[in-house]
């Protein structure tokens, strides 16, 4: 998606690829969009739903599905009322226009690219969906449902949309230079700071920080995290927005540096503890998946395992960071291996990506330095921006709905209370 927001500014990042057809379209770059967009759907239905759900008490198991599940219809609905929009049409520096209002007037060449516009706004809508709901493992077990889809949607169109815009949709960071492959700003720094910011605000589950609640089923969690890792691929590999060689560079490192930051995790784990464990294993793929995501089609296999492994051991001292010296209940870790690794790999890009390392040179056009001061500068900027709103959000959906569910609620369990269903029921 960083070469949409260049090709907007009329930069080229990489070999031209073939002429396309004469109507514009070319058919193997609207198939890789279409795979892609099914691929990112599944991130989130099952995968996250399952990765997330494993990971905490049986009895809230059903509300983190409900969770997921109902921000994927929320956002998608958002998406084609306006959010693709205001993220995606337009030329102004701060947020696009109405032009694309309900999903209409949308173009038969979305300009810049070779496909149908309505495919493009399908991939993008994914990952708009994905993106809240990465936030939900911040706070389980203890907000209420109609607070979460509340402020969920203001989130959406008030820090998703703009940042989406600045970034992608050719706004004032992608004229300063900020390259961002598949979401290390947009998604994870986003998601990551928000997760932070809302935890605080929430406060702990019973019993934090003195005893850490043990997961109902890491098999559960596995099981989606392996969905994860295979959703991951649209999710990077559809980023180069054309079937070339970018998108064969994104699939590869995509892959290699979750394999690092997977055994990595697992090494310092058996250092730290004792054990290698399976919640960890994947607790460090997902690390390192977050890591590359923002530098995957512009560095070299080797610089793919190195940030891979860096971004498991930063997330793994996150971890460490913010439940024990921090005492943050970020429940599920968003902060920690989202955040820190999208913010991580969106500054190591200006290293790794650089031609003298071997990467393609694409995202560093005007020099290592330059390029590592504007990732660092949008990074901290997303980041403020993102923790500023998501407060005055929350706050301000508080007053309509409360937060958190009540000391009964969270007793009873999410499931029974809310939803009225228990995930299991043994006779």
């Amino acid at each position: 998606m960083g070469r949409f927001a260049a090709a907007a500014f009329g930069v080229s990042l990489a070999a031209p690829a073939l002429a396309a057809p004469v109507d514009g379209i070319d058919k193997a770059d609207t198939l890789l969009l279409i795979v892609s967009s099914a691929l990112v759907l599944f991130m989130t239905l099952p995968g996250l739903a399952l990765f997330y759900g494993g990971l905490i008490r049986a009895k809230n198991f059903l509300s983190v599905l409900m969770h997921c599940f109902a921000l994927a219809a929320l956002a998608s609905l958002l998406w084609f009322a306006g959010a693709y929009s205001l993220a995606f049409r337009g030329a102004g520096p701060w947020i696009g226009d109405l032009s694309a209002i309900g999903l209409a007037n949308l173009a038969p060449v979305r300009a810049g690219l070779t496909m149908p516009e309505n495919v493009f706004a399908l991939y993008q809508m994914t990952f708009a969906i994905i993106t809240p709901a990465l936030i939900v493992g911040a706070f389980p077990e203890r907000v209420r449902f109609g607070w979460l889809m509340l402020f969920s949607a203001l989130w959406i169109l008030l820090v998703y949309v703009p940042v989406a815009h600045w970034i992608w949709g050719g706004g004032w960071l992608a004229a300063w230079g900020v390259q961002d492959f598949a979401g290390g700003i947009v998604v994870h720094t986003t998601a990551g700071l928000s997760a932070l910011v809302l935890a605080i605000m929430i406060g702990p589950r019973g019993g934090f920080p003195q005893s850490l609640i043990p997961p109902h089923s890491p098999a559960m969690t596995m099981i989606g995290a392996g969905m994860l890792w295979v959703g991951w691929f649209g999710f990077n590999g559809g980023s180069a927005l054309v079937a070339d060689a970018t998108a064969g560079s994104a699939l590869l490192a995509t892959h290699l540096a979750a394999c690092a930051a997977a055994l990595a995790w697992a090494v310092v784990e058996r250092i730290k503890i004792g054990k290698a464990t399976s919640v960890g294993i994947v607790t460090g793929a997902v690390a390192g998946l977050a890591t590359i995501t923002p530098a995957a089609g512009w560095v070299t296999p080797a610089g793919a395992v190195a940030i891979g492994a860096l971004g498991s051991l930063v997330c793994f001292a996150a971890v460490l960071a913010v439940k024990h010296r921090w005492k943050v209940d970020d429940s599920l870790d968003v902060f920690a291996v989202h955040g820190v690794g999208g913010m991580l790999g969106s500054v190591l890009l200006a290293v790794f990506g650089s031609a003298a390392l071997g990467g393609t040179g694409a995202a560093v056009t005007n020099g290592v330095l330059p390029q590592l001061g504007v990732q660092a500068g949008a990074v901290a900027i997303v980041a403020l921006w993102s923790a500023v709103a998501t407060f005055v959000l929350a706050k301000g959906a508080a007053l309509l709905v409360p937060m958190r569910a009540t000391a009964e609620q969270e007793h009873d369990g999410l499931d029974l209370s809310h939803h009225g269903e228990r995930a299991y029921e043994f006779d």
